[in-house]
């Protein structure tokens, strides 16, 4: 009879362990083929790389949020917990996008540059202990998207007109 509970706690205790992995592990470990690594974005022989619907849906949203942040965020003058919010609601998108996204490996390759970008500016976001730290992070997270839209076919994203 106890093993029952016991059993059900240690399965939840292990999932709260998996849910608590940082983004950027699961953007790490996101598929693609060996050699397939970029040190930089390219297009693919002059075209933009494919997309796929979670990736679309993905960086819309990512870029509602930039899009729709407070002016003052924008401006570097927001408390830092308005900036954890934001870095916050980049993350679950960027999370969506890892785990259902699936590109060819070239352009899989081209997509962990952008997302490596993502992460990195919403964990500025998070860590900020300033205005001006916070909007770093938000200025990264926004030419992440420039560079999305720049470099990824889809033919909906509309750049962010900064």
């Amino acid at each position: 009879m106890l093993a029952r509970p016991i059993t059900s706690s240690i399965t939840l205790l292990a999932c709260a362990l998996v849910l608590a992995q940082p983004l950027t592990r699961a953007a790490e470990s996101h598929a693609h083929a060996p050699g397939a690594a970029a040190s930089e974005l390219r297009l693919d022989e002059g075209r933009k790389w494919a997309t796929d619907l979670p990736l679309r849906r993905g960086m819309a949203e990512i870029r509602q949020v930039v899009s729709g942040a407070p002016a003052m965020a924008h401006a570097g003058t927001a408390y830092p917990t308005v900036y954890a919010a934001l870095g916050k609601r980049v993350d679950a998108p960027v999370g969506r996008i890892v785990a259902e996204c699936k590109l060819e490996p070239k352009a899989d390759a081209m997509l962990h540059l952008v997302i490596a970008d993502l992460l990195a500016g919403a964990d500025a976001m998070k860590a900020a202990k300033s205005g001006p730290e916070g909007r770093e992070g938000l200025l990264k997270v926004a030419a992440a998207l420039d560079a999305y839209g720049k470099y990824f076919d889809d033919a909906g994203y509309k750049p962010l007109g900064r």
